[in-house]
């Protein structure tokens, strides 16, 4: 009993993870976390990280210890004889240097690193941006689609209802086989429309799924949203979206870090035209031992002095030293100087790319007020077409049952009408992503 309501259980889940539906929030938030280019820029910003830990870590000093082993076999000179010189040697020596002087350049790299950081960060928003932008017009185009198989539902319907009456006012001769057929033939057309219409509205949430780079796209779908009918026009002035836009844009901003980075660099630059001064201090000691004898020498009394134990010599041999130099550049070949004028170039390149970005958002906020400014009226237009074609389309029924028009006729208007219902939904939707696209340069986060 257990296992069957494991797998009944089990089985809900299942159906339950089915029909989830995907908000537009929940699409933006997986594809920012889960996009493998946002992934790779978030390894470039922890590089840059490490950098900055690396780049403060140099105010510490540096302290290394070494221990060397030394065994020689054979004669050494003595005066014009020479002796037997088997010898071990060891020593240990323990030493620190820190860096005193160098005109800042410890602070400056820190600084000029701490800029490449805070631009690291702003590409990788940057990126989520453009994800999130295209997720957004892929979101739109489902949701028109599925509205476009309303509309095409709704026209089979009405081809269904054509066909029913066809079929029946043929049977009692009323009218010709033609009619019947014609109908017949019409109500064929609405439901390839139809078809095409689902397929459309599967190819849209394939590409979305890829854009969220799902493995399992075939159970993935998105909330019905529920899109006005009258949509107002918009009253934000590009001058304010523009200001904004400059102010907020990630790419912008990037772009003035880069700058700060360059002009950073270069004062890191400058700083191999001053003195360096470090200093240095150590502590060490040594052991010697004679492998052929223990005796080094005599006393006064002749007695043979015996060679000193290996912590005794270490505790006599202890020594410590303590130093400052200083390191003075007096000629490089002018490299130093060219070096300089390399990171003034890297300042001005930066410089001109800030501006570039500039141009860039500028022209895609022009561009979406045009847009937007466009649509509406294409939308207000195809909203009058609609109401239009709805009229002649109900005339041209009551014409028919009259008896005064034909079924073609009738056919005609129910495909105008259908096609100005599209026109409306393509129009609706195009005003709506140019309106969301506006508002997020205007930095209005993007919803629905």
């Amino acid at each position: 009993m257990k296992k069957v309501l494991t797998i009944i259980l089990g089985l809900s889940c299942l159906a339950v993870s089915a029909q989830k539906k995907w908000s537009l929030r929940e699409c933006v938030d997986y594809a920012t976390k889960h996009n493998l280019q946002v992934i790779q820029n978030e390894y470039s910003k922890q590089m840059q990280d490490l950098n900055l830990k690396i780049a403060r870590k140099n105010y510490l000093p540096s302290v290394s210890a070494n221990v060397g082993n030394s065994v020689s076999f054979g004669q050494a000179s003595l005066g014009t004889g020479s002796i037997r010189n088997d010898r071990f040697s060891n020593n240990a020596n323990l030493g620190a240097d820190i860096l005193v002087y160098n005109n800042g350049r410890l602070e400056k790299t820190i600084r000029k690193t701490e800029f490449d950081v805070e631009a690291s960060q702003y590409d990788i928003e940057t990126i989520k941006n453009d994800i999130s932008l295209q997720i957004a017009q892929q979101y739109l185009t489902t949701l028109l689609n599925k509205e476009i198989v309303k509309i095409s539902q709704a026209a089979v319907e009405n081809a269904q209802k054509q066909y029913d009456r066809s079929k029946i006012t043929t049977e009692v001769g009323t009218t010709a086989q033609t009619v019947l057929a014609e109908a017949e033939a019409g109500l064929a057309r609405e439901k390839q429309n139809l078809k095409t219409a689902e397929i459309n509205v599967g190819r849209s949430l394939f590409a979305l799924a890829q854009l969220l780079q799902l493995q399992d796209y075939k159970d993935f779908d998105v909330e019905d949203v529920n899109v006005p009918d009258q949509l107002a026009p918009q009253l934000i002035a590009v001058d304010e979206v523009l200001t904004t836009a400059y102010e907020t844009q990630p790419q912008v901003k990037a772009a003035e870090s880069r700058i700060r980075s360059a002009e950073a660099q270069t004062e890191v630059t400058r700083t191999a035209f001053w003195p360096t001064v470090t200093a240095s201090a150590g502590i060490g000691s040594f052991y010697n031992n004679l492998l052929n004898t223990r005796v080094t020498g005599y006393d006064l009394f002749g007695n043979p002095v015996v060679e000193p134990t290996f912590f005794n010599q270490y505790k006599d041999n202890f020594g410590q030293n303590i130093g400052v130099s200083v390191n003075i550049p007096i000629f490089n070949k002018g490299i130093t100087k060219l070096q300089v004028e390399q990171s003034k170039l890297q300042e001005s390149i930066a410089k001109t790319t800030l501006q570039q970005q500039k141009q860039i958002v500028r022209e895609n906020v022009q561009k979406a007020q045009f847009d937007v400014d466009a649509n509406y009226e294409i939308y207000l237009s195809a909203v009058q077409a609609e109401k239009s074609t709805k009229l002649a389309l109900d005339f041209a029924d009551k014409s028919y049952a009259a008896g005064r028009s034909t079924i073609y006729d009738v056919n005609i208007a129910r495909n105008n009408y259908a096609n100005a219902q599209g026109s409306v939904a393509q129009a609706k939707y195009n005003y709506l992503f140019s309106l969301k696209l506006l508002n997020f340069y205007a930095g209005i986060p993007l919803s629905l």
